[in-house]
């Protein structure tokens, strides 16, 4: 596809903390012996973020990364570049169990959506906002008519002459009867935020887990207390799932409200958190150092699997 010749090319491949063993002598192997690379860097996508975090704001030793992908969420902390192992706190919750989530409650309000994870997927990014005030916004949400400023259409796509759903701008809804047209269309009220409260507290769907604040506090404490404010003020928000609406503020609200009054909090929102890795990574491949980090097929060859345990930090 990219034509490249993969003998003379180097790769940074990311992959989950704390990896098994048996995954990573597999990918060593898939790496350096069918594609040959010439040299490989496995590394975290949260230590490519700090690496690019730390870049920006030369300034700061510490930083905390909260990784939010679609099958799980990591937040690791870092300092100098180096995470710290006994802050690293993983929660089983990312945006594949709110899709699910969405499903479910959707098939079982109106329409029976359990084989159309890619098309909920999008109605879940289209109109899906993480609330500030749930119970206030859920109360808007019981309101009938125009009063409910939560409710959205969201019309489904057809494949023939919808391509892609969208949500309805609110002046054309129908807030009495049925549409006319001949479009599918979505219901959406408590829906839209109910499921994004999830990330912040899983035990309303069963899961016994803590929330994002709470899970950034508990590995903030694990650390050494003379570290701790510095962390606080650098919280990096990355992956998919923080692209919510209103998600920086709600994260930034909860872990002000359970943290000391004397400690600063800061949270910040990378412009685009899904690529931000990747760019660290990009950052992390100009580097003068670089070569000093990555394994090369002749390593390999020569050390096998324990090469890459030395060098590799998973």
């Amino acid at each position: 596809m990219y034509k490249v010749d993969f003998a003379d090319t180097s790769i940074v491949i990311t992959e989950p903390y704390f990896n098994f063993t048996s995954i990573q002598e597999s990918m060593n192997e898939i790496l350096f012996e069918e594609y040959q690379f010439q040299a490989a860097l496995r590394i975290n996508a949260g230590s490519l973020s700090a690496h690019k975090y730390f870049q920006d704001n030369s300034s700061e030793l510490c930083c905390i990364v909260v990784d939010s992908g679609y099958s799980f969420t990591h937040i690791v902390p870092y300092c100098r570049g180096k995470k710290m192992k006994d802050g690293i706190c993983r929660l089983n919750v990312g945006g594949k169990l709110l899709t699910n989530h969405l499903k479910e409650i959707i098939s079982y309000r109106q329409l029976h959506v359990m084989d159309e994870t890619h098309v909920i997927n999008q109605v879940k990014e289209d109109v899906c906002y993480v609330s500030q005030d749930f119970y206030k916004d859920m109360e808007i949400a019981k309101l009938k008519g125009e009063d409910n400023t939560v409710m959205r259409d969201y019309v489904l796509p057809d494949f023939s002459t919808i391509k892609k759903g969208f949500c309805k701008p609110r002046e054309e809804m129908n807030f009495s009867g049925k549409y006319k047209t001949g479009e599918q269309i979505l219901r959406l009220s408590n829906e839209r935020f109910a499921v994004p409260e999830t990330v912040f507290h899983p035990s309303d769907i069963g899961i016994q887990e803590m929330g994002i604040p709470e899970a950034i506090v508990n590995s903030v404490q694990n650390l050494p207390d003379e570290m701790q404010p510095h962390f606080f003020k650098n919280i990096v928000l990355t992956g998919g799932n923080t692209l919510f609406p209103g998600f920086r503020d709600r994260v930034f609200k909860d872990v002000r409200s359970l943290t000391p009054t004397d400690y600063e909090v800061s949270v910040v929102q990378p412009k685009n958190p899904v690529s931000y890795s990747w760019e660290g990574g990009k950052l992390l491949s100009d580097n003068p150092d670089f070569d000093e980090m990555v394994v090369t097929r002749e390593d390999y060859e020569e050390n096998g699997h324990c090469i890459c345990e030395e060098k590799f930090d998973i």
